[in-house]
């Protein structure tokens, strides 16, 4: 590996654990200690502020510093790209993805505290404007947490929440972060009942890494976005959804993916069912159709229909 290589490997390192013990560090490079001092001297140079503790159980760690890092971004766009991953990360933009996630943690992690603030107030004095129906927002710096977690192979403790109701604190080895529709899902060895869940991170509270490190283990299947899917498809649903929509069945079934069930009745139109949890998901995707549609059920379905159209028929009425 190229001195180049590695220096871009050390800085991606740094950036992702809050302190890395010298030796483990320099395993992880392939270089010796002496090495990896002279390197760590590089990134100072740099303007990178990178602490050191000396000693036996020495290691380093990436500071805040008094000015954002050489390369990367100036305090305007360090900004903008904080509040622009918050927001998506709080469910304003579908598909986003633990890599944003994992940038939102490094940018933040080396932000100087002026700009701390700047970002804070920001979030704080901004409402956003998410459709009720859409998804839960969660919190980025819970995201970061976990997304790290994953990253660092290191054990995740919180507390939960199940569908029924109930409070527990679990204590994961965490994979992967999936998100279906508009939810995250976190993907994670569960080490109280010895097998492999997947957690609602809206239902989750007070998460904490351990600082306790795990060998990784394999996920059944290898594919963490089908485990989190084929763990809702099979799971007991609240509400039966039977829906008539006026538009051919090609197009409806592009719509709504392996979601929902769509048979042609053969006259133009199709009938979409579906089993939901809740009732946002359908209504997002009959959303997404654009086109005349019939609830047949249930009750519960109607109700939502009649309140989202109420809504909008008041806005239009004020706008007119």
């Amino acid at each position: 590996m190229s001195a180049s290589a590695r220096m871009l490997q050390l800085l991606s390192l740094l950036q992702t654990h809050r302190y890395w013990p010298g030796g483990e560090l320099a395993r992880r490079l392939e270089v010796s200690e002496r090495t990896l001092r002279r390197d760590v001297d590089r990134l100072r140079e740099l303007g990178y502020p990178v602490h050191a503790v000396r000693g036996v159980a020495g290691g380093y760690q990436l500071q805040a510093g008094a000015a954002m890092p050489p390369l990367l971004l100036d305090d305007e766009e360090a900004v903008a790209i904080v509040v622009g991953l918050r927001a998506a990360a709080g469910g304003m933009v579908e598909g986003i993805d633990d890599t944003s996630v994992r940038a939102l943690s490094k940018i933040v992690q080396v932000m100087p505290p002026r700009l701390r603030r700047r970002v804070d107030a920001l979030r704080s004095y901004t409402v956003p404007a998410v459709f009720g129906s859409g998804g839960p927002t969660l919190d980025a710096g819970l995201l970061a947490t976990l997304a790290q977690a994953c990253r660092d192979d290191e054990r995740l403790r919180f507390g939960y929440r199940t569908r029924e109701g109930d409070e527990a604190e679990r204590t994961v080895e965490p994979h992967t972060m999936v998100t279906v529709g508009r939810r995250w899902y976190l993907v994670a060895w569960d080490l109280t009942r010895h097998d492999w869940r997947s957690f609602r991170v809206d239902r989750m509270t007070d998460a904490t890494a351990t600082g306790v490190r795990f060998r990784p283990r394999e996920l059944p299947g290898g594919d963490a976005a089908e485990y989190v899917k084929s763990g809702l498809r099979s799971a007991p649903q609240r509400h039966h959804v039977s829906v008539l929509v006026h538009a051919d069945a090609e197009s409806v079934r592009g719509r709504v993916g392996r979601w929902g069930e769509v048979t042609d009745t053969g006259d133009g139109s199709c009938r979409l069912t579906m089993e939901a949890d809740d009732l946002g998901w359908p209504m997002f995707a009959l959303m997404g159709i654009g086109a005349e549609f019939d609830v047949e059920e249930p009750a519960e379905l109607v109700e939502e229909v009649d309140r989202v159209a109420g809504l909008f028929g008041r806005a239009v009425r004020r706008t007119s």
